[in-house]
């Protein structure tokens, strides 16, 4: 049995800069506190890594229940938050330490400049977010502007269109979250500028020359590349290992792609996981995960790996197979 690591699996730029600023905040001040808001990463094991060396994580009702911060510090994660947030924190005397994404960041910005193109021309347009509803990152982007409508998927734009949520006659700004698939967005964006064009009268060529479509490909491209890379290390092997926590948004749609490249892609968040039943002998085992898993847990997972491998083939040996 051979076991390869996806080279290019692992935490994502945004997630390290994270970890790497929680980690020296408690290496500098062990005597003070620094609390998550939120999971800083959606991995079992790397929260617990991280609360044992001090990382406390919360959630918004926490916050609100909190009176006084005693200068305490607040880490805003990687998917960033809408401004009411920083504004609950500074109320209550946090001292903020921001890792947003940079991504993310300008993401934010692009919403917020949308919209205020809209008010500054007095338009009546609209700003949909391709993105995962209730998703930290979502949130996030939906508090940079007022009556943004978020989609998940092709059908809940269909639905969106058809109940009258979305107005195809009126001039629209579409953006993505950024860990959404590449694909699915553009399928989209196709469905969405043949309505519009129909709605208007026009081509869909002219719809955008009018601007009346403003398409944003807000997808970060460390995550679009890597989907591109990973379609081709799924089919290079005979069985995916794919490592993730079950709530990780990219995680889903990495190992969803997995899946539709390879039957044999198995989704487990930890090496004890792992079943023997799933390997044969002679297999060409691929370990990869999303941009939340850390490196050293894929390690672990393919030792585990190759331990099921030795074991497998002592099998075949004592009993001439």
């Amino acid at each position: 049995m051979k076991v390869d690591i996806d080279k290019n699996s692992g935490f994502c730029g945004g997630v390290i800069r994270a970890i790497k600023k929680a980690e020296g905040f408690l290496q500098e001040n062990s005597d003070g506190h620094l609390y998550s808001l939120g999971a800083i990463v959606h991995n079992d094991a790397e929260l617990a890594r991280l609360h044992n060396l001090g990382l406390t994580t919360i959630d918004y009702e926490d916050l609100l229940q909190i009176d006084a911060a005693d200068s305490h510090s607040l880490l805003i994660r990687a998917h960033g938050e809408p401004p009411s947030t920083y504004k609950t924190a500074q109320s209550k005397g946090f001292e903020i330490i921001d890792c947003t994404c940079p991504v993310v960041l300008d993401l934010q910005k692009s919403i917020r400049e949308a919209h205020e193109n809209f008010s500054a021309h007095n338009i009546k347009g609209q700003i949909i977010i391709f993105g995962q509803i209730g998703h930290a990152e979502t949130l996030g982007l939906m508090g940079q502007a007022p009556d943004t409508i978020v989609i998940e998927n092709m059908n809940m734009l269909k639905e969106a269109l058809k109940n009258g949520d979305i107005n195809p006659s009126l001039p629209t700004e579409i953006f993505s979250q950024t860990t959404k698939s590449p694909s699915e967005f553009e399928s989209v964006i196709d469905f969405l500028e043949e309505e519009m064009a129909q709605a208007c009268g026009t081509t869909r060529e002219e719809l955008r020359q009018k601007g009346l479509l403003g398409v944003h490909n807000t997808i970060c491209t460390q995550v679009a590349a890597r989907q591109a890379r990973l379609s081709e290390f799924a089919t290079c092997h005979d069985i995916i290992i794919f490592v993730s926590g079950k709530a990780s948004s990219n995680g889903k749609v990495l190992c969803s792609l997995c899946k539709n490249m390879n039957i044999r892609t198995y989704h487990i968040e930890k090496a004890e996981e792992l079943r023997p039943e799933w390997f044969r002998q002679d297999d060409n085992v691929g370990v990869c995960g999303a941009t939340s898993t850390p490196r050293w847990l894929l390690e672990q997972v393919a030792d585990k790996i190759l331990e099921i491998g030795e074991n497998l083939s002592n099998f075949a040996s004592e009993n001439k197979i």
